[in-house]
Parts: structure tokens; sequence; C-alpha cells
């Protein structure tokens, strides 16, 4: 391997860079921006900077030819045409910089006594003679994604291609990159603009490693970069995958067949995952395919159910099966005699791997982002009504083992009313899990796995799931569990892991009973912050957790009650109520008629949501108001979730607040015979489709 240390000015001279298809995307994200800028913005006048490696790899004819729009620059200007195999995240975040740089000066403006034109000319791109066609300096294979996208969004070009600028993991942070530099640059003087134009160019100093021919380019993709952001195993299996395709002793066109087919499942991968704003989905997408492609085919394979989940619910052997013992060159070299079988047929990694079980595992992996994708986001998939509603309320949940079983069912099972009701299954099992999950003794990844494989079909996964529930729904353990939550004195309902959860669902029922179209509270999927904080920040105290006001003393705290009992109030299922994060802290402390509203204040229970308008019917807020909407909550979960809990009085019990009937001096028929209204939008309010609250 040659090596020379060069500044950026130098790198861009008669070369034209293409990132080739076994590369990730770009990959940056604010932290590693803001270093980089560090970097510019501090470096002295006189001193350059190291930025690190820089290893390119001339390309070959047969390779540059496929470069329509490229072949005039490097045939007849002589261009050096060459693959950036390691630093495109350094290299692109420069480009993007400079972009931004040229972007915020005129078009007849010198930059350190050099036309735009020329700039543009010697790192973006240039045109062929006086004509309409140009070559790109800096980019992507065309069939990546990112290619139109840097164009079009990045360099501000208008394509003549029919594709669009398509949005994937990798365009988001060129998007992000750029509006970070966008913002730095806005506001520099000429001077600070020439002095970051001089460093970036003049001054970050790549050490530049030329790949000779004899080295493979794959091996040395993987061995750089363990360097700086580590690839995502999704990203090293497809380095991988393409490494083996120009290694089977095949025709030369079924080679390249393999390789653009392996393209094109990646590319659909990244632009499928790209939608989803959820963390580790490389990772939770591979595992799920893993467990869909190799299910059946490793199930003889493990000696104990322990090695079993290593593999296919937790760790990263599975990762590692993928890396070095399925997909591994040494598969290449083994060979079996004629008439022999191997030692043990279940070690399906000591036969030979075909070209044919690459190809199947591109298409399988390509088959099943699309679907993984649709359930993450119904409302994109061709599903019934009935499924995208129970898709949402799974999705809502949360939770990562259920979310692998949908995507079994839907890839698997054919639609029709089974698939349905195995959804319905799917979603009661997994609101009921969270009330007591030692209680069930069930491997969801068991399912999942036996659905993949096709050994359990829909009617029996529903009877898998529905029985446990229905026994749990019948046990002492399930009572047990609700009255565990409203007697914990610390925190009671209010930290119940599916009190949003059970309080959209609630606000649904409302919209069905009302009548109403009109979604008035909005789920809100924010994966920054923790499930539990999202609770805190969206659920209100109506009898509030610090009750100051005079109101409180003459409707709670001076009726008797102790200090244990006022807060087993305060955090009872009955008077908890979904807010948006802005209303709470604005409503807060105040008093029951503050916090109603009014048409002179509008931030009130009048002007929220369904479940805070029924709530602002009531006329005062006390310990009753509390039983009776809490006795009427757990009448909704039984309707709902299908359980039995019992009367209004072993509601009351259940939710230990017998004890408000003596104080109150009233009678458990007497305060649910006053039933809570059906709310209904106030008319002023009809047209107002602005005041939807995030939840």
């Amino acid at each position: 391997m040659q090596s020379e240390l060069k500044s950026l000015s130098k790198i861009f001279s008669e070369v034209i860079f293409r990132i080739p298809d076994y590369q990730r995307g770009y990959s940056w994200e604010t932290k590693h921006l803001k270093d980089f800028w560090n970097d510019i913005e501090q470096l002295p006048d006189d001193k350059s900077h190291y930025t690190g490696v820089l290893t390119l790899e001339p390309v070959n004819p047969e390779n540059y030819r496929t470069w329509e729009d490229d072949t005039w620059i490097i045939e007849s200007k002589h261009y050096s045409p060459m693959y950036v195999v390691d630093g495109q995240q350094r290299l692109t975040t420069a480009i993007i910089l400079l972009q931004c740089i040229l972007e915020s000066i005129e078009e007849t403006e010198l930059l350190n006594y050099t036309e735009k034109s020329d700039i543009r000319k010697k790192y973006i791109c240039e045109f062929k003679g006086k004509g309409i066609a140009r070559s790109y300096i800096f980019g992507y294979e065309k069939d990546n994604p990112s290619h139109e996208f840097l164009k079009q969004v990045i360099f501000g070009d208008t394509s003549i291609n029919h594709s669009t600028a398509e949005e994937t993991i990798y365009t988001k942070n060129l998007k992000s990159a750029k509006d970070f530099f966008s913002e730095k640059v806005k506001d520099l003087s000429k001077d600070d603009l020439e002095y970051i134009f001089t460093t970036l160019t003049q001054h970050l100093q790549f050490n530049i490693f030329y790949i000779e021919k004899d080295l493979d380019v794959f091996v040395t993709f993987e061995t750089m970069n363990n360097r700086g952001k580590p690839l995502s195993h999704l990203e090293l299996l497809k380095n991988r995958l393409i490494y083996l395709s120009t290694k089977f002793e095949v025709d030369t066109s079924e080679s390249v067949h393999l390789r653009k087919a392996i393209n094109e499942s990646w590319k659909s991968i990244y632009h499928h995952l790209g939608k989803m704003n959820k963390s580790e989905i490389d990772d939770d997408f591979l595992r799920t395919h893993f467990l869909c492609y190799f299910s059946d085919l490793l199930d003889e394979k493990f000696t104990n159910p322990y090695q079993a989940r290593r593999y296919f619910s937790y760790g990263d052997d599975y990762k590692d099966y993928l890396l070095d013992d399925f997909f591994t060159p040494k598969r290449l070299k083994i060979e079996v005699e004629a008439g022999t079988e191997e030692t043990d047929p279940c070690a399906i990694e000591m036969r030979p791997l075909e070209i044919e079980t690459v190809f199947d595992y591109s298409q399988s992996i390509k088959g099943l982002v699309k679907t993984y994708y649709q359930v993450a986001h119904p409302v994109a998939g061709d599903w019934s009504d009935v499924e995208k509603e129970k898709l949402s309320q799974i999705n809502r949940q949360g939770s990562g083992d259920i979310f692998k079983l949908c995507v079994a069912v839907l890839h698997m099972f054919e639609k029709g009313t089974a698939r349905e009701v195995a959804l319905s299954s799917i979603e009661r099992f997994g609101f009921l899990t969270k009330l007591r999950s030692y209680y069930f003794d069930i491997s969801i990844t068991e399912l999942t796995k036996k659905v993949f494989a096709g050994k359990l079909d829909i009617d029996d996964l529903t009877k898998a799931l529905t029985e446990p529930s229905d026994k749990f729904a019948k046990s002492k353990d399930f009572h047990d569990s609700i009255r565990t939550l409203g007697k914990n004195l610390n925190s009671g309902y209010y930290s119940w892991k599916q009190l949003r959860y059970f309080m959209f669902e609630y606000e649904q029922y409302l919209r069905q009973a009302s009548k109403t179209t009109r979604q008035l509270l909005k789920w809100a999927d924010d994966v920054s912050r923790e499930h539990y904080s999202k609770d805190h920040k969206t659920i209100e105290h109506i009898y509030p957790q610090k009750a100051n006001s005079s109101y409180w003393t003459q409707a709670i705290t001076g009726r008797g009650y102790s200090i244990k009992e006022r807060n087993m109030l305060k955090n009872s299922i009955g008077n908890l109520l979904p807010v948006s994060h802005a209303k709470n802290a604005s409503l807060s402390n105040k008093s029951f008629e503050e916090k109603k509203g009014s048409e002179s204040n509008q931030v009130g229970y009048r002007y929220g949501c369904l479940s805070e308008i029924q709530v602002s019917a009531c006329k005062e807020w006390t310990g009753v108001e509390i039983l009776r909407r809490g006795i009427y909550l757990l009448d909704f979960l039984e309707r709902r979730w299908n359980l039995k809990i019992g009367d209004a009085s072993k509601k009351a019990d259940v939710l230990g607040l017998k004890f408000v009937l003596s104080y109150e001096k009233a009678d458990i028929n007497s305060v649910v015979n006053q039933k809570m209204p059906v709310p209904s939008v106030p008319e002023e309010r009809i047209e107002d489709r602005a005041d939807q609250i995030e939840f």
C-alpha cells in the first residue's frame, strides 16, 4: 500500500471520486460534525491538522465505463477514477462544508481571489465543454440512493433523471450535516469565511493510501472500518456478501447478477429503515430477519434452550454466526466427497456455500424489510382497517419481541379474519404481560420462530396466546396485580408502565361513544425519551401532588384524610388525566375550577381532549369523584381486554379507596349511580383544528 500526506486541494487535482457499492452511506452525527468544525475553527493560521486516513482504490475500466456521465472526463481529460475505500465520512463532510461556504457568497464574489465557478469546478462538478452534460467530482455510484440526494439536496442541482431524492438513514445524515454547517457559516464575515475555506482546503492533511492491485479491497474495507464509527453488522454483512459474489467459480454474468441483487436488496433495506425514527434499527431488523431465515435451518443445531436464546432472543451471537460461520470465505473451500455426507448434517456451516444460497438470502432480507417497515408504520401497509388498528395499538405498547411476532404473522399468513383475530390476541397478551410478566410461562420468540419456520398455523398461534391470557384474567394474580397498583403508596397507578397506553385507549373509546371523528389526543412517537418519562410529562394529577390552594383544603385535605390516604387518592387511576406536556406544566397545582378553564382562560380541561372534557363536566373534585371515575375506568378495562374484576364494591376495594365512603358518608350505589357523562366537543371548537394535544 503506497501512502503520502496531502491537503484537500491537492487531493482534488484531476481525480474523480466515487463511494463504491459495498460502502455504507454517510453516518456522521452532530457530535462528529462539532469535532470537525472545532478542528477547523481552532486551528492556528500557520499550522496544519492531521485529519486521518483516506484510502483510495483505482477503478478499472470495466467498472468506470458503466459511469455514463463520467467517461468523458476520465478518457478525454484524463481524470483518475478512484473508489473511496476508507475515509468517506471525513471527505463527504469536507465537501458538504465547502458547498455551504459556496452557497453563502454571491455568484460574482471572489473567495481568496478565486471565482466561485472555479471552486465549484474543482470540487463539485465540471461541465462537458460548453454543453449541458456534467460530471460530479465527488459522489456515489449511481444505484446508491444517496447519489441523487447528494446532487439534488446537498449540491442544489436539478437532476435529469426521473428518480427522486429518496430519504434513507444516510440521506438524513447528509441533510443534517448541511443544515449544521449552513448555520455555522451564515453569519461569518468575509475574512472569517476565507479563513475557514483556506483551512479546509489547505491545512487539513489526509494520509493517502493507494490500494495495490493484489490487495483484497473487501478485506481491507472491513479492517479499516474498525477505526472511527464502527460499521453496523448490517453494513458489514452487505460488504461480505458482495465479496463472496466475486469468489464463486461461476460465469461472470452470474457473479454480476448476484452483486446487483445484493445492492438492490440493501437499497430497499436502507430506503425503508431510513424512514424509521428508531435507535439501533439496523440490529433490530437484522435479528428479526435472522429469526425469519434461520429458525428452521438452526432448529436442530442447539442442544439446549439457553444456547438457542443466545442467538434468537438476546446477545450478539447471531451477528457472529452470520459473519464468522455462515457467510464466510472458508465455506467456499469446503469439499464433500461424492457419495458421502457430512459427519454432522445439522451443522450447515460445514457444508459448501453456494451462490444460490447467497442470492436466496439477499432476496429473503429484501422481502422482509417492507413488512418490517409497514408493521412499524401500519398506515403505510396494505393491511385491513382492523389490522392497522391492532398494529398501532401493539406498537404503542413498545414491546420488541411482540413486534417481531407481528412481523412474522403479517409476513407468513394470508389476509383474512383469522389474521385479524391473531393480532387481537397478540395485543391483549402484550397488555396483560405488563401487569405481571412472571406469570406467563411462554416464549414469544419461540412462537415467532415457529411462525417463520412454518411450524405453527394461525389458529394454533391464537390459541397459544389466548389460553394463558384467559387463565391469567381469571386468576388471583390478576386481581392482586390490579390491587397492588392501587395500594402502592409511593406512586400508585402513576407508575404503571401501561398507563399512557391505557389512557390513550380510553380516549379512543370516548371518541366512539361521542360519535366524533376528531382525534383530540395525538400519540407522540418520541423515541428520544424513555417511556417512563413520557408518562410523567403527559399525565396530570387532577388533585395535585402539591395541593396548596384553599380549594384543595376544603375539597380533600380538610375532610380528615390521613397523609397515606391522600397519597392514595392522588395516585389513584381516577385522579390521573392525559394532557399535553405544556398544559401539565401550566395547570400544575391550581384549583379544580382553574383547571377546568373558562372562556377567558382556554388552557383548561374544557379545551382539551375528550377525557379532559369529561372531567370538566364535574362540578367539584373530591374523593367521591376520584372513586367514581376510578370505578368507571376499571369498567372500561374489563370491557376493552375481556377481563372480570367484579361489581362496584369489589372495584372500590381493588382501588384501595373504600375509605372514601366512610369519610364522605356515602354508599357505593350512590357513587356509581351518578354516571360519567359522554363528552362532546364544544360548539366553538368544531372548526378549530389547531387544538390537537400531543400526548
